[in-house]
Order: structure tokens, then C-alpha cells, then sequence
């Protein structure tokens, strides 16, 4: 595209003259584009108005994470103006936005340079209109908390009395980003924008969406996830005050395409059948839930248990499978059957629900060709394109309206129950709050995969690794959300957290391998992903080679990988913080892992000790090395998170189901870390000028492993099968 012509849009209205930017973050593209009606992918604009008020669209809505801060601060530091005097606004699912996900911990590490550079272009632009204004040359001005200023005068504009004049000249081809030394706000301590809303209770979540004549409605699924409605009876829903509906609806598991073979039973799980009951009140509502007798068809139940799922996957982990390129290193095969000791363990990881606080839920609004939503998602955009293939509609005639979501961890990221709002919506002709109860919320799915990683390595006399295998077995994202026939191929989510980039052990001879296991119910991205389950497996197993090599585990570790620096460098500041060496020599248990997802590095120590039958976390040591660190604070606030979701994951929590029906179903048999249950954490984040990595999930793939090894060291038992019970080891 053309970078010279105006990227500006003038809009004219009353006294108010809007300067507005947009740019591209197509690839590694770091040049800025005209902002058109034609679909081109551009990230938020920047506009400023007469008044010299500042607003930016946030791209990625905040479930937690912090985006509502750190994208905007990309624009703020380049663009010389305080956050505090910035309104932040999100974006609404236009494409002329582009991505607006937020999911795979992406968010600052996809726009640190495109967000950067559309802050320095407006600068510039706005410090040559002031040079124009005084007759001056552009390095006579400065830019500095909204104003352009005559270094010889000391004269002062504001951005607002300068914004019509800069909209007139042409975009800064190439302009000048700031070096990590001239940061002011970037890499700092600052506080958060949304919290003082968050505690006072004005921020709106999706639960708080209040609209004229809107109706809410409780919804009556099937226990077997994809059954079929039969038969139902409203009479007695019917008879509470308030309700004013009691009808079918239908729940999707909208993506595709599908599979026309029959043996993957794709179409059949396509769609569900539910009842809905919509009343003038939740309360009412739920109230007339409770009294709807249905009668179901229920897919597949009979035989559908998770018990059956894993044996399944064991079976096939005894074939090697289909092969990751990216992983493959030399002559597995051979290289085993040279070593002088072989290992074989096998590691199994559950089916996980995301339960975040929040549970989900919807206000939709369909009327005249067009729908307009307010609800807690991870992806406006997304949505827009499934709404309006559901519906019928054009792109244009769907608004989103993103509020904050209250936790969402992938589940968010999959609309199911937006397209069920929107189904009720336009059956009874009004706005629509659908609301799920806790119970569908954990019931419901989409899951976490539960996995079983088969694992083999080989060994020499001296205790070097000369093999290592990891064979994945189980369910995939490519067939369960994308409808991939997945027989006999690998699965590019499955391998996450073990390839060469996010594991560059240096084995002479590596081999990973998948094999795909029909999991009968909808799966989908989970905190970490696949990470959370791979590395469980590969760290434990580590410290099972380095203990039948009689090596240190972090001696082992740091031997193979010595051709990676900073993965040296984060495993010796976690033996530094931790005085791992110390304690190993004095026999306490501390075990470690170490792990890279999402183009950050993270490491765990865990320090527990015996008591009986039963074993105590005394103390959790944390080493991330997520590039530069945008804001120290909220990478800490983001480690402490992923410590407590990763070890609920790991002590407290699995999904079972048997007959089809799933056996948890609140927080009181699905149970998350309380706050006198969560060990101290002492938490370092490391200081570089590497571009930024993922924040948001790195932290948690190394919590299982770390704690297993430490119990191991205490114990001399391996645990291999998750979650796990301390009181009872």
C-alpha cells in the first residue's frame, strides 16, 4: 500500500475536528495504512479531537490480564502523553480493527511495534505542525504530556490546537521509535486504569448489562452435552410470575467444515437441543428452569466415559504415530537401541473446565436485519464473522459491544452461548441476557483435553540422555473445533511446549509423535494449552532420566541446554533465588522445571517437605524471562495467577464423565486454590531487551512438573497421573 498518501480521516462535525490513525500488523509489517471502507486490517486508532482529548481502542478485550493498560500504553509512550489522560475505549469487532483476540498470551507481543509506531507517527506529525506554526525548524520542538513545545520560546501547543494542521500532512513513512532508555512509562510500575472501577464496582461486566424492555433467560441443557430435545412440558415453568416464554432453542458447536464420514460423527455434534425459559427477572427465570420436565435423546452416552477415553489413548500410545517434523532430531530408533539403560513412563493428564469466576453469558438484540450484542468475549471480530453466518446477516449489520470479562482462560473465545442469546432473541423479538449457572458452566465444556504422553529415553553408562521420546495420545483441537479429520496426522496445537523452539534440549537423536483419540465431547484452547499437559510429562520425566543417570536435575538441564542462553540464564536465577544448591546439599526437597510457551520463558522451584502420608508446599520460587517487561507489576500479578490456576490444575481439580454426564458441577467438587490454601511465592522477573513475550500463560506449564519432582525427592514416589491428592501420597 501506498504509505504516502494521508492515513488521516477528517470528520466533520460542529466544532469538533478529529484526527484518527490506523496501521497495519499484518505479519511483521511495520508500516502504516490507509484506514478504508474496503476491509483492509489495520489496528485501533488513536483520535484527538479540538479539545485536545485523546482516546484509544483498545484491540484485545481484558478478561484480567491487563491489555485495557498495556496496549494503550504502547500509543501513550511513543505518543508523549500520560495514560491517566487518555479515555481507552474497546473496539467493536470491525474489521477495520483487524485481530482483536485476546488469546495466546499475544496481545502486546503481536502489537509492540505497530502500536509504538502509530503513537511516534502522530507525534511527529503533530511536532511539524507545531514547527510550522512558529516558523521553526522540527528539532527546535518537543513533545511532552500533551503539547508540542518551542525549545527557544518555551511556547506551548496543545496536541487539540494543533491536530486540524497536522491532519494535513502526509504520514511519517518511517518514524522514530524511542530506545529502551527514553522510556517513561514503558517498563515502569504504574497503576492500572481499570482498577479503581473494578473496586468501586462501576465497571460494567458482561452480568451488568442492563437494557429497556430486555428479558433474561435460563437455559435447560441436555446432560449428555450433545442430546437432543424429545419431548418437554412448560406448564408448571409457565405458572411463575414473570416468565414469559418457554421454548426450544438450540445450542452450535458452530465451526467447521465437517467431515462427511460417518465414523468421526462430526455433523451429529454439530448442534444440541436445549429449553429455554425467559422471564422478566434471572430470578424468575431460574426459578421456572427448575420446573421444566424434558424428556432427551442423548448421543452416544451409554459407552461415553472418560475411564474408556484414556484407556483408549494408552492403547494407542503403544504405535508411534504421526511424526512432528519440527521436533525430529537424528535416528531415534537407533539411538535407543545404543543406550545402555532405557525408560519408559507414562503420564496422564485430565479433562479440565475453565470456571472462571464469571460464568457465561450474553445480551443480544435481533431485530430488523441486524443484531447487536453486549457480552464478555475474547474475540469481537471472530464473533462478528460467526453471528452473521448464523444469522444470515451481513458483517455490517452485527455490533459487538465488548465489556470486561470476568476471568475467561480460552472459554471465551468460543461463542456458543452468544449464538444461543441470539437464537432466543430473535424468536421472541427483544434483548435477551442469557445467563448460565455455574453448574452449565463447568458441565457444559467446551474442556481442556485430558492427554496420556507416552514417554521412552535412552541413557548411556555415563548418564547422558542419547534418545528421548514423546508420544501424544489423545483428544484434538484441529478436529474437535476445526473439524479436521485428525486420523493419522499431527495435530500443530497438540505439540506445543515441546518442539525445538520451546524445548531446545539438546538430545543427539528426538522423536514426537500423536495419536488422535475421540474424546466424545467438545474440547477446546485452555489456559497454556497443550503446554499445560506436555510439559507435565517431559519435566517429570526429565528428572527421571537425570535420577537413573545419578546427575542433578538442574546439572541436567543446564547441559543440554547450553546452546540456549537464556534458557541458562532463567534456570541459574531460579537457583540463585531459590539456593537450590544449598538446599540439595542439606537434603531439602526442591524440585524444578523449567518450560517456553508463547515466546517466554518460565521456571519453577517448589520446596516441600514429608509430614506422614501427606506432603506441605513450604515455598514456590518463580524465574520468567518474558523479554522486556512492559509493566513489572502485572507480570508478577500474572505469575501469582498462573501459580494458583496451574496448581488447582494439579492438586485439586479434574473433569470425569460417566454415561455421558459429567460428575463435577461447582466449586464444591471442582474446587480451586482458596486464598489461606495458596503457598508464598517468591516471584523474579528477568531484565532484558529482548522484544516482549507472552504473559498471560507461560507461568503455568512448569507448576505441575516442578511440585511433582520436589515430591519425588521427598517421597521417592513418582507421580505419573494428575491431579493428585497431598494428603495422601
Amino acid at each position: 500500500m501506498n504509505t504516502s498518501r494521508r492515513d488521516f480521516i477528517r470528520i466533520g462535525g460542529q466544532s469538533a475536528f478529529i484526527l484518527a490513525l490506523g496501521f497495519s500488523v499484518t505479519g511483521k509489517a511495520k508500516t502504516l495504512q490507509k484506514v478504508t471502507a474496503l476491509g483492509v486490517e489495520i489496528n485501533p486508532y488513536i483520535i484527538i479531537n479540538e479539545a485536545g482529548k485523546v482516546t484509544i481502542f483498545n484491540p484485545r478485550p481484558d478478561m484480567g490480564q491487563g491489555t485495557y493498560q498495556s496496549l494503550p500504553m504502547l500509543i501513550a509512550e511513543e505518543l508523549e502523553i500520560p495514560l491517566d489522560k487518555i479515555d481507552i475505549q474497546m473496539t467493536d469487532g470491525s474489521a477495520r480493527f483487524g485481530s482483536q483476540l485476546s488469546g495466546g498470551s499475544s496481545s502486546v507481543r503481536t502489537r509492540w511495534i505497530p502500536m509504538r509506531t502509530a503513537g511516534a507517527a502522530v507525534k511527529e506529525m503533530l511536532l511539524q505542525a507545531g514547527a510550522n506554526r512558529w516558523k521553526v525548524s522540527i528539532t527546535d520542538c518537543y513533545a511532552k504530556d500533551g503539547f508540542i513545545i518551542n525549545r527557544v520560546s518555551n511556547a506551548k501547543l496543545s496536541y487539540g490546537e494543533l491536530v486540524e494542521e497536522a491532519s494535513k500532512l502526509p504520514v511519517p513513512q518511517k518514524p522514530r521509535l524511542k530506545t529502551w532508555s527514553e522510556f517513561t512509562q514503558l517498563g515502569k510500575k504504574s497503576f492500572r486504569p481499570d482498577v479503581t472501577s473494578k473496586v468501586d464496582g462501576t465497571a460494567i461486566f458482561g452480568m451488568d448489562v442492563k437494557l429497556p424492555g430486555m428479558l433474561y433467560a435460563s437455559i435447560v441443557h441436555s446432560p449428555t452435552i450433545y442430546g437432543k430435545v424429545k419431548s418437554f412440558s412448560a406448564d408448571k415453568a409457565m405458572g411463575v410470575k414473570g416468565v414469559r416464554f418457554v421454548l426450544k432453542t438450540e445450542r452450535n458447536f458452530y465451526h467447521g467444515p465437517f467431515s462427511p464420514d460417518v465414523e468421526l460423527n462430526q455433523k451429529a455434534r454439530a448442534k444440541s437441543e436445549a429449553i429455554a425459559v425467559v422471564a422478566e427477572s434471572y430470578w424468575a427465570a431460574l426459578k421456572g428452569k427448575k420446573l421444566v420436565l424434558a424428556s432427551w435423546s442423548s448421543e452416544g452416552a451409554a459407552e461415553s466415559a472418560t475411564s474408556q477415553y484414556f484407556n483408549a489413548a494408552k492403547a494407542k500410545a503403544q504405535s508411534e504415530g504421526a511424526t512432528y517434523k519440527d521436533a525430529a532430531v537424528g535416528d531415534f530408533a537407533k539411538a535407543l537401541q545404543l543406550s545402555d539403560y532405557k525408560i519408559q513412563a507414562t503420564y496422564q493428564t485430565p479433562f479440565m473446565a475453565h470456571a472462571p469466576m464469571e460464568p457465561c453469558n450474553a445480551t443480544v438484540y435481533v431485530q430488523d436485519g441486524k443484531v447487536e450484542v453486549w457480552a464478555p468475549v475474547q474475540g469481537p471480530d471472530s464473533l462478528v464473522t460467526e453471528l452473521a453466518g448464523y444469522l444470515g446477516m451481513k458483517p455490517e449489520h452485527v455490533k459487538i459491544n465488548v465489556t470486561f470479562l470476568g476471568g475467561a482462560f480460552g472459554r471465551k473465545a468460543y461463542y456458543d452461548y452468544v449464538l444461543e442469546a441470539a437464537h432466543i432473541s430473535r424468536q421472541v423479538n427483544a434483548p435477551v441476557k442469557v445467563i448460565w449457572t455455574r453448574e452449565e458452566d463447568i458441565q457444559q465444556g467446551p474442556f481442556r483435553p485430558g492427554m496420556i504422553s507416552a514417554m521412552q529415553g535412552g541413557i548411556d553408562n555415563q548418564g547422558n540422555v542419547l534418545a528421548f521420546e514423546h508420544r501424544l495420545n489423545g483428544a484434538s483441537i484441529m478436529a474437535n473445533v476445526f473439524k479436521a479429520d485428525m486420523r493419522g496426522k499431527i495435530d500443530p496445537w497438540a505439540g506445543e511446549g515441546i518442539s525445538i523452539e520451546d524445548s531446545p534440549y539438546a538430545f543427539p537423536a528426538r522423536r514426537n509423535s500423536f495419536n488422535w483419540v475421540d474424546p466424545q465431547m467438545p474440547i477446546l484452547w485452555w489456559r497454556s494449552v497443550y503446554a499445560s499437559t506436555n510439559v507435565f510429562a517431559q519435566e517429570c520425566f526429565m528428572d527421571e532420566l537425570a535420577h537413573e543417570g545419578e546427575k542433578d536435575p538442574l546439572d541436567l538441564r543446564l547441559h543440554l541446554l547450553k546452546d540456549s542462553p537464556r534458557f541458562v540464564a532463567v534456570l541459574n536465577k531460579l537457583a540463585e533465588i531459590s539456593d537450590y544448591r544449598a538446599k540439595r546439599k542439606t537434603g531439602k526437597s526442591i524440585g524444578i522445571a523449567i518450560a517456553s510457551s508463547f515466546a517466554s520463558i518460565a521456571a519453577h522451584a517448589f520446596v516441600v517437605e514429608k509430614q506422614g502420608t501427606s506432603v506441605k508446599i513450604n515455598q514456590i520460587y518463580a524465574v520468567i524471562d518474558c523479554g522486556f517487561a512492559v509493566n513489572p507489576d502485572n507480570i508478577v500479578a500474572q505469575m501469582q495467577s498462573n501459580l494458583v490456576y496451574g496448581l488447582s490444575a494439579t492438586i485439586k481439580n479434574e473433569i470425569t464423565r460417566n454415561h455421558g454426564v459429567i460428575e463435577q458441577s461447582n466449586f464444591h467438587d471442582y474446587a480451586v486454590l482458596r486464598q489461606g490454601e495458596i503457598p508464598d511465592a517468591v516471584i523474579h522477573v528477568m531484565q532484558n531487551e529482548e522484544e516482549p513475550g507472552g504473559v498471560g500463560e507461560p507461568g503455568l506449564p512448569p507448576v505441575a512438573p516442578a511440585l511433582c519432582n520436589a515430591i519425588f525427592l521427598a517421597t521417592g514416589k513418582r507421580v505419573r497421573t494428575l491431579p493428585l491428592d497431598l494428603s495422601s501420597i
